[in-house]
């Protein structure tokens, strides 16, 4: 199936990048055993990013938390979007693998998704113009959206 999605981008959209998500962020281990996945959660990660780049997918959808491996074992060319990104103090909600904007930059994102933390702010701008202001500080220019 993901050899087939990528023959078709290129076929017809060569300019179009896919993502394969990994293992959700709002998952953890327990969750994986109930799905029969008896790998750790990293390497349940690496194994369907293997999948996933091996078939020629752009990039990935993964937890910050399994950015450094990912990046070791693939480098920076794959896009590495990572959701679940909270800013210090904010609640978790049923996310389980989150980290800062800041660290999941430095960790090597390629994109951060931040959802609830601003959506919920009670000054959404001000929330969305304070986690720019963190990201300006990052090691690795990552774009927020």
């Amino acid at each position: 199936m993901l050899e087939w999605a990528n023959n078709a981008r290129a076929d017809y959209s060569p300019n179009l990048n896919l993502l394969a998500v990994t293992v959700l962020t709002s998952m953890d281990e327990p969750q994986l055993r109930s799905l029969n996945v008896h790998a750790t959660t990293e390497a349940q990660v690496k194994h369907l990013a293997d999948l996933s780049l091996n078939a020629g997918i752009q990039g990935l959808v993964c937890s910050s938390l399994e950015l450094a491996p990912l990046r070791a074992r693939f480098g920076y060319e794959p896009i590495i979007v990572t959701p679940g990104i909270r800013p210090k103090g904010s609640s978790a909600d049923e996310q389980k693998r989150i980290m800062t904007p800041h660290a999941a930059a430095a960790a090597g994102s390629s994109y951060i998704v931040v959802g609830r933390p601003i959506l919920k702010a009670a000054d959404p701008a001000a929330a969305a113009a304070a986690i720019r202001a963190e990201l300006s500080r990052s090691v690795i220019p990552v774009t927020a959206f």
